[in-house]
């Protein structure tokens, strides 16, 4: 490989492991996780990888705390594993009631818990939108910029669903809240 430091996150192929992700940066070495062998050390300057998707560039050695966040990330990428968001205990076993301006029509009803999984799903595919945008070769910064400030309104669009969510920290947060921070 051309590039002798990559970040956590990039996607890379091994000829002999398969396909990876690096999940710890060291002076000299990455750790990768490869889906078929697992974790391995591999030297930076291996002929035998090829970068599939980068990510940020860092030369900083990972803690095991940013290991971890980051081996996350890659699960959710790959595998699309989320985390497990809990519904606010008011809500458990209610229903959402759609009723017509036409009373002569049936309302129609959803459990909130399906309800609520559509939501989560839909943040966490924006997230996923947002780390492609993010890491993408071809766009310049000011598309990703624009591209970002696109999706934090879509964030923002959805902050009246926040009432549904047990803990604040997994609230959507749109301008206000981004400027706040």
């Amino acid at each position: 490989m051309e590039q002798l430091t990559l970040g956590i996150g990039t996607r890379l192929q091994h000829t002999l492991h398969g396909p990876g992700v690096i999940v710890g940066v060291k002076y000299a070495t990455y750790l990768i996780s490869f889906i078929h062998v697992g974790v391995k050390e591999i030297d930076k300057n291996d002929d035998q990888l090829d970068e599939i998707i980068p990510e940020n560039v860092t030369t900083a050695i990972e803690t095991t705390a940013a290991v971890e966040q980051s081996l996350l990330q890659i699960l959710q990428m790959w595998n699309g594993v989320g985390e497990i968001v809990p519904l606010g205990d008011k809500w458990i076993g209610g229903t959402l009631l759609l009723q017509t301006a036409d009373k002569t029509l049936k309302p129609k009803e959803v459990p909130i818990e399906d309800f609520f999984h559509k939501i989560v799903m839909l943040r966490d595919r924006l997230r996923v939108l947002e780390q492609n945008v993010n890491s993408h070769k071809k766009l310049t910064d000011e598309d990703k910029v624009n591209l970002q400030q696109y999706i934090t309104r879509c964030y923002g669009s959805l902050t009246t669903f926040n009432v549904l969510f047990k803990n604040k920290d997994q609230w959507f947060v749109g301008e206000k809240g981004s400027k706040e921070a």
